[in-house]
């Protein structure tokens, strides 16, 4: 660890919320654009029966990856915010998540080889850890350049990451006729790879900041007090998303997954939005509580104004973007598209009712509305699922305008002045 003399960065709050916003946000575009086009040549070289299982296992590498936090960003996020020494609790943070992104990943491998009675190819093993293991220090990577002011970070890990995965399976397409589901899943993880390589690089100009593995029993304690509600409380905000794709693919066919799963993709573009002023809401507000209601009047009013430069752009490109796949595709998935991209609306709701609930630790209401909604949503889609996408995205978005009607109710109860309309 190298720290002498290290002078650690104005906190976020002291930044401006937007200005943190839309570094995240770039970065998360970035991401999720590289995203799509490496699907699109994947749907190039796949056949759509392997296309919607290669589909279904990235989500099952996002599911891992939410299941492996920990909540280790939030409690640096936190910690730093609080002015404590982030060495200690970085090294604390970036060993538990390495070591239960592999268990969780290992036990999810074993769950589904157990469940399907197919046997699983130690390349395909390998690559899934990989996956799961560099997704999980992704997402601490943003949490603790929020925490140091430094969101504009973001655009450069992500930027590179989706380059080379993209690059990779362009090389298979150039290569070669087919493409297995392990091969779609390695190049996948060689993105995840190559952004934390990136993120490494930028902790140690930032802080210089160097990772030494450390489990000391107290610390890990105080990480995983902080952690843990918050990682719960995120997983309500993920988990049904990223289980859809994956109960549609067992219950229904791997070719309904295939046809929701890019309409998804492209729609949480949009609703990065958003997730990551939500992020720097919630960073703002522990560093000043008392100004937890006008944040989050702000935070409301960015994740419209930056979700709805996006909307409107999806909207008006939905057609030829999923045509890149294939006709098919956009004949299917069109309409689901642009219901899922509206979608993004009482999603902004939710996330400045759980940045609110994780800044003033209201975990428990938090987590229960979450799991509440998330299995509302997950029973819903899934239910209409053999109806086609369509019937997926009304079902989907109306369950989130059924969580956003009560975040309103209760942001208005317990800001002074209400957080929407003061």
């Amino acid at each position: 660890m190298t720290l002498s003399g290290a002078r650690w960065p104005a906190s976020p709050a002291l930044r401006s919320l937007a200005g943190g916003s839309l570094g995240l946000l770039t970065g998360k575009v970035l991401q999720m654009g590289a995203g799509f086009f490496f699907w699109v040549v994947a749907a190039r070289v796949a056949t759509v029966t392997d296309l919607g299982i290669a589909a279904a296992t990235i989500s099952a590498v996002m599911l891992c990856t939410q299941l492996g936090q920990l909540g280790t960003g939030s409690a640096a996020i936190v910690e730093i915010g609080r002015d404590g020494d982030p060495a200690p609790v970085l090294d604390t943070a970036f060993t538990l998540l390495a070591v239960t992104s592999v268990l969780v990943g290992s036990g999810y491998l074993v769950i589904a080889a157990v469940s399907t009675g197919e046997a699983v190819t130690p390349v395909l093993v390998a690559a899934f850890l990989a996956a799961t293991l560099f997704g999980t220090a992704l997402i601490c990577l943003d949490q603790v350049g929020v925490a140091f002011g430094r969101g504009g970070s973001a655009p450069s890990r992500y930027g590179a990451g989706g380059l080379a995965a993209f690059v990779a399976i362009a090389g298979v397409w150039w290569l070669r006729d087919a493409a297995s589901v392990v091969t779609i899943v390695v190049c996948w993880s060689l993105g995840g790879a190559i952004a934390v390589l990136v993120g490494v690089g930028q902790l140690r100009r930032i802080a210089a900041y160097r990772y030494r593995p450390s489990m000391h029993l107290g610390r890990g304690r105080r990480v995983l007090g902080i952690g843990l509600p918050n990682q719960l409380l995120t997983m309500t905000e993920r988990a049904p998303a990223l289980l859809v794709p994956v109960l549609v693919a067992h219950t229904v066919s791997p070719e309904a997954t295939a046809y929701w799963y890019p309409a998804w993709m492209m729609a949480w573009i949009v609703y990065t939005a958003p997730v990551q002023v939500g992020l720097v809401q919630f960073a703002a507000g522990v560093r000043h509580p008392d100004r937890l209601a006008h944040l989050t009047r702000v935070a409301v009013g960015w994740s419209l104004a930056l979700g709805g430069a996006m909307a409107v752009g999806l909207l008006v490109l939905s057609d030829p973007l999923l045509r890149l796949m294939g006709p098919a595709y956009a004949d299917t998935s069109v309409t689901s598209l642009r219901l899922l991209t509206i979608g993004f609306v009482p999603y902004a709701v939710l996330q400045a009712y759980n940045a609110v609930c994780r800044a003033r630790e209201m975990f428990a209401e938090g987590i229960g509305v979450g799991v509440v909604l998330g299995v509302l949503l997950c029973t819903a889609t899934v239910a209409v699922a053999d109806r086609g996408a369509t019937a997926m995205a009304l079902a989907w978005i109306a369950s989130l305008a059924v969580g956003a009607s009560w975040a309103i109710f209760r942001l208005a109860r317990v800001l002074p002045g209400g957080a929407i309309d003061g």
